[in-house]
């Protein structure tokens, strides 16, 4: 499994590197962490900027500028897990990946419908791969279709220990967490009301996510900590302010995988699709707010009158994210569906978030952390 955390360290794509992480501890994984080489910057920009014109579809199947990678040996199973399009192309640093691997494998985490015509010269890249998996639903048979080559679809998740507030239980003493976009009328009214209650609002004060970070993994944990440590946890659907690249269309953010492993009150908006009935099916899973913030003075306050049913709504969340969407339950299905068996250690691990999300929904009557 290639990995690009050496190359770039931007905050949006520390989940994904976070996803990498769950699956080489859990399964027999050698993680090759690609380099750059002399000049490396500016031969990824006129590489990608001359793919788009490229009418043999062969630049993106080069190397955009990495230190050559060559495998010594024999693999069941080649997987890129990557970001979007462009990061497809770090791939053609490993030469002989085909040659050493019995079956190849690609996640993608962002690939809108409406971006696939503007990426055509990208399909060689991904036709390369026997499966590819898609982190957009809407988006599956459109690029099966532009490809040639089955695609499925497999949404995103999260290290639900890291972010689980079992066993330490600690205080809740963050009231509102917000990270990434964020609504100004409902930002406005947590401004009011934080003012007005004295309530603690923690809140970006910068476009944190296109920043880059010291560290990955410590870039995760302390997001960790902190939402674990927060009441409520603004939601909303992926780029909902960014039409011009989704045209539309919507899907499941990281957001709600965070929010709720973290045992927090999800507050703000559903993602307006089916598939989120499925995976988020449970009472109270988000609290409506208008996304004007016109309601969200009475429901906070509303919510902080009753804390009994604050913890149990965020207990239910830790617990249900704990049975449905770590990542190893997402790794799970791709080894199955590449025809291979479960590792051991992914059952190991499925077997501990049963135990920590029984803990969940047995503690429930207790309070944990709300004052």
């Amino acid at each position: 499994m290639p990995t690009a955390r050496n190359i770039s360290h931007k905050a949006f794509e520390c989940g994904l590197y976070e996803a990498q992480d769950v699956l080489r501890d859990a399964a027999d994984v050698d993680m090759v962490a690609l380099e750059p080489a002399a000049g490396f910057r500016m031969r990824e920009r006129w590489h990608n900027r001359l793919s788009y014109r490229d009418l043999t579809n062969r630049i993106v199947l080069s190397n955009p500028g990495l230190q050559p990678v060559r495998l010594d040996r024999e693999y069941d199973l080649f997987l890129a897990c990557c970001q979007s399009y462009e990061d497809l192309v770090y791939v053609n640093a490993i030469e002989n990946w085909k040659d050493k691997s019995r079956v190849s494998a690609c996640w993608l985490d962002e690939v809108w419908t409406a971006s696939i015509p503007r990426y055509r010269h990208w399909m060689a890249a991904i036709s390369q791969f026997d499966h590819i998996f898609l982190a957009n639903r809407s988006s599956v048979k459109p690029l099966s279709d532009a490809t040639g080559r089955p695609c499925y679809w497999l949404p995103a998740g999260v290290d639900t220990v890291r972010f689980s507030q079992f066993p330490a239980c600690p205080p809740r003493v963050v009231d509102v967490f917000s990270i990434g976009r964020r609504r100004p009328g409902m930002h406005d009214s947590l401004m009011r009301l934080a003012k007005s209650r004295q309530l603690y609002y923690l809140y970006d004060t910068c476009k944190i996510s296109v920043a880059n970070v010291y560290d990955p993994q410590e870039h995760r944990e302390t997001f960790a900590n902190t939402a674990k440590r927060s009441r409520f946890f603004l939601v909303a659907p992926p780029k909902f302010d960014e039409l011009a690249e989704t045209a539309g269309e919507t899907d499941i953010g990281y957001r709600y995988y965070e929010g709720s492993a973290a045992g927090a009150v999800l507050l703000g908006q559903r993602a307006n699709i089916d598939i989120f009935d499925q995976l988020f099916d449970w009472p109270d899973v988000v609290i409506e707010v208008n996304p004007d913030g016109s309601d969200l003075e009475k429901i906070v306050t509303d919510l902080l009158a009753t804390p009994e049913r604050l913890a149990a709504i965020g207990r239910r969340n830790a617990a249900e994210a704990l049975r449905r969407h770590d990542w190893i339950y997402r790794w799970r299905t791709l080894l199955q569906t590449c025809g291979m068996e479960v590792p051991a250690g992914l059952t190991e691990r499925a077997h501990a978030l049963e135990s920590l999300a029984c803990e969940a929904m047995t503690a429930a009557a207790q309070p944990c952390g709300v004052s």
